[in-house]
């Protein structure tokens, strides 16, 4: 699979792991309209590559994301108005057509892309995560917090909402009050109070964020089957939401069924008993099971 080249992000993929870094470091790596699309490009792109089973995203320089960039002055946020946003201008907002997919912000169509992946998505916050900054992370898995983390959902500050789908992922992540809290005070809090309330999951020493993610992302793609991650993903993501746990019973039904017939689940079971590392053979790409993807069944069309 190639991916680029990009302009504002750089791509690796070492070992069977991706690496994302936000590449505008003189920026502070502050979200542009080129960084959504080349960033939304790399999620859409590594669903059919298997030769990547984890995804680490970072920052370049001293700095994860400080937001979106603001060069346009008060102009910054007005799709009608900007120049630079030219592409979203779906006309003055006392005549919009609400569904015009331009109305559309652009942190949504990123975190929608994300939480579209099949593999496991590691953030390694190395520096300050404002707005976008953070709310991009929330539609990753893991949060791996660096001591100089900083982390603000600052909307209100700026008489704006959170976007990027954030009243749904935030309120899942760290609970609705916690949510509330960060989202009214609008204030830049640091990553032992980001671990406190649930955004991340370790702090870290600033030298080693990335290597820890490394390490996480390797520890996955040592002992797991990619099938099994990648349903797992979407299960947990999709189901949890649901108003009654039958609901999930269904597809982890479904699961339980399809897999126990798989040649990965032989191999799991062969090598734990052999006590040996395991080869799993079925592919992302070509091994989904025939129920997949569920939440796309019209039984009364």
């Amino acid at each position: 699979m190639t991916y680029g080249p990009y302009e504002q992000i750089l791509v690796e993929v070492n070992d069977a792991i991706l690496t994302l870094t936000l590449n505008r470091p003189e920026k502070l790596n502050a979200f542009t309209g080129t960084m959504m699309h080349e960033t939304i490009d790399v999620f859409t792109k590594v669903n059919a590559d298997d030769d990547v089973r984890a995804i680490v995203v970072t920052g370049a320089g001293r700095a994860f994301c400080a937001g979106a960039d603001l060069s346009g002055g008060a102009r910054t946020f007005d799709a009608a108005r900007n120049p630079d946003r030219a592409e979203r201008n779906a006309g003055p907002v006392e005549s919009v057509d609400w569904s015009d997919e331009r109305v559309r912000d652009g942190g949504g169509r990123l975190t929608l892309a994300i939480f579209e992946c099949l593999k496991p998505v590691i953030a390694a916050v190395n520096g300050p995560a404002v707005g976008v900054g953070v709310t991009m992370q929330l539609a990753m898995d893991i949060r791996i917090a660096s001591e100089a983390a900083r982390f603000g959902f600052v909307f209100a500050r700026r008489g704006i909402v959170p976007e990027a789908a954030s009243s749904w992922f935030l309120p899942k992540i760290v609970g609705i009050a916690q949510a509330l809290e960060w989202c009214y005070s609008g204030r830049v809090f640091d990553a032992q109070e980001a671990l406190r309330g649930g955004l991340v999951s370790e702090v870290v020493n600033a030298d080693v964020v990335l290597s820890r993610a490394h390490a996480l992302a390797a520890e996955i793609r040592d002992n797991t089957a990619p099938v099994a991650i990648a349903l797992i993903r979407q299960m947990m993501w999709r189901l949890s939401a649901l108003d009654h746990p039958m609901e999930a019973h269904k597809i982890d039904s479904r699961g339980i069924y399809a897999r126990g017939q798989s040649g990965d689940v032989r191999e799991g079971v062969t090598a734990f008993l052999e006590k040996r590392p395991p080869q799993f053979p079925e592919k992302v790409s070509t091994g989904m099971p025939s129920y997949f993807p569920w939440w796309q069944e019209r039984p009364y069309s």
